[in-house]
């Protein structure tokens, strides 16, 4: 494990994004709706947000709440969100899409990674509802993505420490895991040891709550995180 890692931190307002960007987040995960998991924020949402921030901004693409099997007309709503987020300078997609047997639509999931091309994808924990992560990560893989966003098949990523480190072992160069669900200052190096993972998620909404204003705490929440890029891990 390095000193260095990539801190993604997922936000649903402007105003969050830029505590974290001032807290030292790497990159923005930009959504709508966090209470229910993340949808596709609204054009003006994506526009201020990239007028406003220098850091790489990625958006959530997901048309509703629930599952992530979509019907035809779901998907072509997805693909309108993906044209939406290219045109508005968004430096990456977030989505998932599974069958209705809980594995990868992996015929799916590479026609909609060639449709958001050049910009990266990243599935996001629908990873998570797959029957088998590790035949779930071959699968992603074999579509393209650039990145998996998984707490390991647990609730929180604390609960499946040992599952993230192999998903990162056998992820290798391939692909970039990201841990995330539940992590936050307390636990951040705990789970950093464990895992040794490039890049982490975090949403901190212990410390911000869905709706609440207090960015200032929510800057100092990132910046307890961030501050361990600088320091000589306790390995």
């Amino acid at each position: 494990m390095t000193n260095n890692f990539f801190l993604e931190i997922t936000v649903e307002s402007v105003d969050a994004a830029l505590a974290a960007a001032r807290g030292g987040a790497d990159r923005i995960e930009l959504c709508a709706d966090l209470r229910c998991g993340g949808l596709t924020p609204t054009p003006e949402t994506m526009r201020n947000a990239r007028a406003a921030l220098r850091l790489p901004i990625f958006t959530m693409v997901r048309p509703r709440a629930g599952n992530f099997v979509y019907t035809k007309d779901e998907i072509s709503i997805m693909k309108s969100q993906i044209a939406q987020a290219r045109h508005l300078r968004m430096d990456g997609i977030v989505f998932g899409l599974l069958r209705e047997d809980s594995s990868v639509d992996v015929s799916l999931l590479k026609t909609l990674v060639a449709f958001a091309a050049p910009l990266p994808v990243t599935f996001h924990r629908a990873f998570d509802e797959t029957r088998d992560l590790f035949e779930a990560l071959e699968d992603v893989i074999s579509a393209g993505a650039t990145r998996i966003l998984t707490s390991g098949g647990a609730s929180k990523a604390l609960q499946a420490l040992d599952t993230l480190a192999k998903l990162v072992q056998m992820a290798g160069e391939r692909i970039i895991i990201v841990p995330g669900s539940g992590i936050h200052p307390e636990n951040f190096v705990v789970v950093r040891q464990a895992v040794g993972a490039r890049e982490y998620h975090s949403g901190l909404s212990g410390v911000l709550p869905y709706g609440s204003a207090d960015y200032a705490r929510f800057e100092a929440a990132v910046r307890s995180i961030a501050q361990h890029k600088s320091r000589k891990p306790q390995c």
